[in-house]
């Protein structure tokens, strides 16, 4: 494994654009990091759920919010609004939605310990 490794959002390694969202994946052996950028009207539960079939986000999140706001319903009735430059993590079991008329840009990160814990000592 090299030192140093650079790839672009230019060129991801997976890229989604459901409804109002263009995410861009880049994988690190197994770390992953996503930039989603929803567009103002963009709703999980209208732009998402449609692809996976769930009644709410079943995936947990870490991240931070680049630009924008998004409201977060969680399945057990906690809610929070989120704003440019915060810091989050989500749990599984969710929905949530741009506010206002400024696009939402979040950066996210993903691994497994496990995996994680591998990658590192080779």
């Amino acid at each position: 494994m090299s030192s140093i490794e650079t790839k672009a959002w230019s060129n991801p390694d997976e890229a989604m654009t459901p409804d109002k969202t263009h995410a861009a994946t880049i994988k690190f052996g197994p770390v992953n990091i996503t930039k989603a950028n929803m567009q103002p009207g963009w709703k999980w539960s209208e732009c998402i759920k449609p692809h996976v079939g769930t009644d709410s986000c079943q995936a947990g999140h870490i991240g931070v919010l680049m630009q924008g706001k998004i409201h977060v319903v969680c399945d057990d009735g906690s809610e929070e609004t989120i704003s440019a430059g915060s810091a989050y993590r989500i749990a599984p079991g969710h929905d949530a939605w741009v506010i206002g008329d400024e696009p939402a840009l979040g950066i996210e990160f993903s691994t497994t310990e496990k995996e994680f814990a591998a990658w590192t000592k080779g």
